[in-house]
């Protein structure tokens, strides 16, 4: 093997780990003694600091591990501060509005008043933090509560579900009318 394989080799094994590497294991995986690594590692590490690059590799301990140079810090965390962009699909949003509404509810209530399985519509709001498992209902299977949380409130402007705004009896029974005319397009399919 050319040593510029052997670069590209230990390149590959720092920047896979993320966390530092000995270099007893590094010269195992190259099968070269522990000096040849050393050697290869050493003139990797000046590359680094010489170039342009944004990456470089550092000693610690007998152990070797690819980092990001300081000065690129700043970019990095302004990555870190850009918010996440969240998509809630109409399936999420009608999750959520029951979830909202009628909390604590569980997932079977959840799914008897959208009419199908709703585990993954259920797990996105948690991993978005909007849903959280609020407990167990004292019932055979003990199935989960899930209610809203803060970052919910924080999201939608309201302090609490109280504020979220009250359907009048009239949008009620046209969302009943929609709800049934759906129902019955796809009977008919």
């Amino acid at each position: 093997m050319e040593e510029k394989n052997y670069e590209a080799i230990i390149e590959a094994i720092l920047f896979t780990m993320g966390d530092s590497v000995e270099l007893d294991r590094i010269a195992d995986a190259i099968e070269l003694d522990k000096k040849e690594t050393k050697e290869i590692i050493e003139r990797m590490r000046e590359h680094y600091e010489s170039e342009d690059i944004g990456v470089r590799i550092i000693e610690l301990d007998g152990a070797y591990q690819m980092c990001t140079k300081p000065e690129m810090y700043e970019y990095l965390i302004r990555i870190a501060k850009q918010p996440k962009k969240r998509v809630l699909t109409d399936v999420l949003l009608e999750t959520l509005s029951i979830i909202a509404y009628k909390q604590p509810v569980t997932k079977s209530e959840i799914e008897k008043i959208r009419g199908v399985s709703s585990d993954h519509a259920v797990s996105k709001l948690v991993e978005y933090n909007l849903v959280q498992e609020l407990g167990r209902l004292d019932a055979p299977g003990r199935p989960l509560l899930f209610g809203t949380t803060e970052e919910f409130l924080r999201s939608f402007g309201v302090q609490s579900i109280d504020e979220l705004p009250v359907l009048s009896p009239v949008q009620i029974e046209e969302f009943k009318q929609e709800a049934e005319a759906e129902m019955k397009v796809n009977v008919d399919i």
